[in-house]
């Protein structure tokens, strides 16, 4: 029998839900490859109008909120380029749709479930839904700030916003009444009259809008296993990115989980190595749909791309607090014990049992997943390419020989159905 390898004392997994939520919308934000403040932008307008409508508060929040997390269904990056470049498209409702089934699921959000199925559902057909007056409200909101930021996307890059307010706002107001409720579309012309509405979209100033709203608004402790729920959610966006990566996160969480535990490591170090196995590959969100599922050998330059995700990860869990170890463990999944991994080039002995752990269960995984141009490896066969890559330092020696001795247990963990 192999002797456990105890982990040091760690405190218990806590982190400010409204905090990670923040963080995390990071992630959906990346899908948009080159411009990555869509759901911030859209946040903000939607704050700007409550304020102005005189909402409260709580109201506002919620709305901020939404905008943050609106486009929780999208992880295609095809699909992204249709929401900042067509006004309105045929599948513009399947992400809501998506969306919705997704958030659903997580009951500290379930709240915006409604709005957000509805967010891509014009105004005169919305008030034929039957919808509460608030959700209407909520997506009627959501989408025509969405459908500004879509307008003006174009002008982001070259700072010229402001030269283009007035053509924006006009063309918001032609659709007042189809696509829009003719109060909101008023409350819009009324805000963006100011050059200060459209200066708050401005990089540096979505940074001090988020600041301020964490500062004000009061801290809600999410404990362990709501943390794991909204890991699952993300994991999920992850893992529909592509047909080749379908569950691959919850498997490497649960086999991480596993491989943990038979290793002694202790119950808090187990969960933190689960939410990081679940959030792992956050990152892949950014590289875009024709790299990830390219049939072919990658280039130089699209390996170039592919091989940042491990550190868009961790850009986004290490403003987390709380997640200092999950980020480092999450990013450290495609570095080496000979140094020759990525992004950081550390070697084994910079490397934390649990990061080692996590790299050796998504290899693992990924063998014996079923992907759509091949069977998932055999026991037999998971363990002679685990045994080669050891053999290459490219794994962790101890963690391979614990893999391989509970192989059927390890085999079910990374295949089994994803949980809901």
């Amino acid at each position: 029998m192999l002797s456990p390898t105890l982990s040091p004392a760690s405190t218990a997994v806590q982190a400010d839900l409204r905090h990670v939520i923040y963080a995390l919308s990071d992630a959906l934000d990346l899908v948009g490859v080159d411009d990555v403040a869509h759901g911030k932008r859209v946040g903000i307008m939607a704050a700007e109008c409550a304020r102005h409508m005189g909402l409260g508060e709580s109201e506002t929040s919620f709305l901020f909120d939404l905008g943050l997390l609106h486009d929780i269904g999208v992880s295609s990056t095809r699909l992204h380029q249709h929401l900042i470049e067509e006004f309105d498209w045929g599948g513009s409702q399947d992400h809501a749709i998506n969306g919705h089934a997704l958030i659903a699921l997580y009951a500290p959000l379930a709240a915006m479930a409604e709005p957000i199925r509805y967010h891509h559902t014009r105004w005169d057909k919305l008030v034929t839904t039957g919808a509460s007056a608030q959700v209407m409200r909520h997506a009627n909101l959501i989408l025509l700030v969405d459908r500004v930021d879509a307008l003006t996307s174009s002008y982001y890059a070259s700072n010229s916003v402001l030269l283009h307010a007035d053509e924006i706002r006009n063309q918001i107001r032609t659709h007042s009444g189809t696509y829009f409720d003719p109060k909101l579309v008023e409350t819009f012309l009324e805000v963006s009259v100011s050059e200060a509405f459209w200066l708050l979209l401005e990089p540096r100033s979505i940074q001090f809008y988020l600041q301020e709203m964490l500062t004000y608004r009061e801290s809600c402790l999410a404990c362990a296993e709501e943390l794991k729920n909204l890991a699952t959610l993300f994991a999920h966006i992850v893992d529909a990115k592509s047909p080749f990566t379908a569950e691959h996160s919850l498997g490497v969480a649960r086999l991480s989980r596993l491989l943990a535990e038979k290793m002694g490591i202790d119950e808090t170090n187990c969960d933190k190595l689960e939410i990081a196995g679940l959030l792992h590959d956050l990152g892949k969100l950014r590289v875009p749909d024709e790299i990830l599922e390219k049939p072919a050998q990658l280039n130089r330059e699209e390996r170039t791309i592919i091989n940042a995700h491990s550190f868009e990860t961790f850009q986004i869990l290490r403003n987390i607090d709380g997640f200092e170890e999950i980020s480092r463990w999450a990013a450290y999944h495609h570095e080496e014990p000979d140094g020759s991994g990525y992004p950081f080039h550390l070697k084994i002995d910079a490397m934390p049992l649990e990061a080692r752990i996590l790299r050796v269960a998504d290899i693992f995984q990924a063998m014996v997943q079923d992907r759509p141009y091949r069977k998932g490896l055999s026991a037999s066969e998971v363990s002679a390419f685990l045994d080669k890559l050891v053999a290459e330092q490219r794994l962790d020696e101890k963690i391979v020989s614990v893999a391989k001795h509970w192989i059927s247990e390890a085999m079910q963990a990374a295949r089994s159905p994803a949980r809901h």
